[in-house]
């Protein structure tokens, strides 16, 4: 430690000589600006924002038409939002020399392509800022619109450009992809009806264990046909290479994925299988409420006050949720409901069970339970077993591909549909653009 105490080695050198580790303060260096041809002329420090004097480090006097010498005639300003410092915003302003051919008598300004797109309000670092921002800190756009100082639509429709650029073009982002899950959902409620889209899930990473799950495509419409076209429009080694396909319980969606991949595996999630025989369950509830009640559930009943209780797993349960489940199931009026129940608890129970082959066997005998002998008036059981059967090597085949679950998929879903109302977007194709940007494929912006 030095004299003073602090942890810092005392420099005996004189100060006026150069330290190898530091370079002279340079605010044109600082703010990134000579990555885009610029240097700094100047600066004016206001309250809510810092503006930067600017001009091309080129002087680009040289006509593109004839190739004469150009003479100035004058210059013109071009304000750029630039990248904040401090969350404060930054504006450049950058003035431009005019000039006029001494030959041909064309006139032009000096080029600014490196520093912003024709026509921009944002410097080429802002977007990439902005992007960065949305991508990989989960920014809202009136946040980077803030921090930008410019209007949420030009923010909005800037950084979706650059997204759509860095991120949605690049084909790269279909490397690797060894795992999908595909669902469909409710984008806009209208008085004409939903509207939906098929949602495409690289599940890849969640399986392996080497990050989070994202957004491949949203395509409109959910049927057979908009998955399987969708798949057709891949390229014949990538479809080669896809090897699990985990989906909800629509057959439209396993026959197209068995047309198109061929040899890939189709797996019916847990999530999915758990929430049909949650499904079930409720519906049963609700039946058996109107048959002993003749009304819909209310606060003081006993089957409406257990209805979150009855879709928890038994090994959760309180003691007071376990003794209000033995006094509901001592009324010979719900049976019915315990029947039900049961069924559920033991799909629960397989799907959390460690060993996953005792978990494969536990499984299966509950299919073949629900799949014949079922009493008719148990019409909800009827419905699943009916399915569980017909989709049995789907349902089992996730013990034998773990970490296909299609969980992700919804949360990715979630996560769109905050993005699409949040930016208040009903567009498609801005919101299948503003899905990918948040959800999808982020290059090399996490670095």
């Amino acid at each position: 430690p030095s004299e003073d105490g602090s942890s810092h080695a005392p420099h005996l050198e004189d100060l006026d000589v150069s330290d190898a580790t530091f370079t002279c303060p340079d605010l044109t260096s600082f703010c990134r600006l000579d990555g885009l041809g610029l240097e700094v002329t100047g600066q004016r420090i206001e309250p809510d924002r810092a503006i930067l004097a600017c001009r091309p480090v080129d002087a680009d006097d040289w006509c593109r038409d004839c190739g004469g010498q150009g003479l100035i005639r004058g210059s013109v300003v071009r304000l750029l939002s630039h990248v904040p410092l401090g969350w404060r915003p930054t504006v450049l302003h950058v003035r431009l020399r005019r000039y006029r051919c001494i030959e041909c008598g064309r006139v032009w300004r000096q080029d600014t392509s490196a520093a912003a797109e024709p026509r921009s309000k944002l410097s080429r670092a802002a977007l990439r800022w902005g992007l960065e921002g949305l991508v990989v800190q989960h920014l809202s756009m009136s946040r980077i619109a803030a921090g930008l100082d410019v209007a949420w639509n030009t923010a909005n429709d800037a950084v979706l450009a650059e997204g759509q650029r860095v991120l949605i073009s690049d084909l790269a982002r279909f490397d690797g992809v060894k795992v999908i899950g595909v669902d469909e959902h409710c984008w806009r409620h209208t008085r004409h009806g939903e509207k939906y889209v098929t949602v495409i899930i690289d599940l890849t990473p969640t399986r392996d264990g080497t990050g989070p799950a994202r957004l491949l495509d949203m395509v409109e419409g959910r049927s057979k046909q908009v998955f399987k076209t969708w798949l057709a429009a891949r390229p014949r080694a990538w479809r080669k290479g896809i090897e699990v396909v985990a989906m909800d319980g629509f057959t439209g969606y396993k026959t197209a994925a068995v047309e198109e991949l061929g040899n890939a595996t189709t797996v019916m999630d847990p999530f999915h299988v758990v929430r049909l025989a949650g499904e079930a369950l409720t519906r049963c509830r609700q039946r058996v409420q109107q048959d002993t009640c003749g009304h819909r559930g209310r606060a003081g009943d006993p089957l409406y006050r257990a209805r979150r209780t009855l879709l928890t797993g038994v090994d959760l349960l309180t003691d007071k949720q376990v003794a209000r489940l033995e006094a509901l199931f001592a009324d010979e009026q719900h049976t019915e409901v315990y029947a039900t129940w049961s069924i559920y608890q033991r799909l629960v129970v397989a799907y959390r069970h460690p060993d996953k082959q005792l978990g494969r066997f536990l499984l299966q005998g509950v299919i073949d339970s629900v799949s014949t002998g079922v009493p008719r008036d148990l019409v909800e059981l009827v419905s699943l077993g009916r399915t569980l059967h017909r989709r049995a090597a789907d349902v089992l085949a996730f013990f034998d591909r773990p970490g296909t679950s299609n969980g992700p998929t919804e949360a990715i879903k979630c996560r769109c549909r905050h993005l699409i109302v949040y930016a208040d977007v009903w567009i498609m194709p801005t919101v299948t653009t503003s899905a990918l940007v948040g959800t999808g494929w982020v290059g090399g912006l996490s670095a």
